[in-house]
């Protein structure tokens, strides 16, 4: 039986999306996994090589020899197959949370990864879960307007919508401050976005703006359902009321982040 062939949609020079056969209210289209080459390479950096799906696998490791696994998160569509993954490829797997990584060390805050031909910048965006990391690349020239360089978001930052704070592993405070960190990246142009979830955003910098608008908005909106129900309304009751439109296929999700909100504003989180 042959190999399945290299697919994917070269989102900017360095780096190509492969949309893992995983879609769901959480997951949109798919999880993103992303292939990283820098000019000549012959290896790759993989990040987020998702669910354990043969043929998703396959694609990803027909790229060329994988150099290095990068994770952004813990969440099981994002790191299902890491053993897997590494035992095909024999690459480590690094992420921040150690008890991910295989033949690899722990992540650590603002080093820079040289590997495929690229450096890479490790920026750590804790809020949508605790270990959440985001991975700065340089510019790439016009594809895509990414001559001011590209950030992979993970789940921080969605290609459409907006994320969870996956409470108790999540906090909106240390997520706030990580919106201001990614937005402080876009200058001084626009910086693209590679997303865990959903289509490559063309600026950085003003998602985070859109991101910290709604969650401003988000925590209004808390606050008025307090006033309403009272101080010591439940998170479901709270829910009821700022998320009465959700449907029921997230729910569980829209608890999450109704905690991590009252956590925020009742100062416990």
């Amino acid at each position: 039986m042959d190999e399945p062939e290299p697919a994917g949609v070269a989102a900017t020079t360095f780096a190509r999306v492969v949309l893992a056969p995983n879609p769901g209210p959480m997951t949109l289209d798919g999880t993103n996994s992303l292939v990283l080459r820098g000019p000549g390479s012959p290896g790759v950096i993989v990040v987020d090589p998702g669910p354990a799906h043969a043929e998703h696998l396959a694609r990803l490791a027909g790229f060329g020899p994988v150099e290095l696994v990068l994770v952004t998160h813990n969440h099981l569509d994002h790191t299902e197959s890491l053993a897997e993954f590494a035992r095909m490829t024999d690459a480590p797997v690094r992420a921040i949370d150690a008890a991910l990584c295989i033949g690899g060390d722990p992540l650590v805050d603002g080093e820079r990864i040289d590997a495929a031909g690229l450096a890479i910048d490790v920026v750590a965006t804790p809020g949508h879960t605790a270990d959440s990391v985001c991975f700065a690349l340089p510019g790439d020239g016009p594809l895509e307007g990414a001559a001011y360089g590209s950030v992979l978001t993970g789940d921080t930052i969605l290609g459409r919508g907006t994320t969870i704070i996956a409470d108790p592993d999540g906090a909106l405070g240390p997520y706030l401050e990580s919106l201001e960190r990614l937005r402080a990246l876009g200058t001084p142009g626009p910086v693209v976005a590679l997303t865990g979830h959903g289509p490559v955003l063309p600026d950085l910098a003003a998602i985070c703006d859109a991101y910290l608008a709604h969650r401003a908005e988000r925590l209004d909106q808390v606050r008025a359902a307090l006033r309403e129900l009272g101080d010591d309304a439940t998170t479901a009751q709270v829910t009821d009321v700022v998320y009465a439109d959700t449907d029921a296929s997230v729910r569980v999700a829209a608890e999450a982040s109704v905690r991590a909100q009252l956590r925020y504003l009742r100062g416990t989180a």
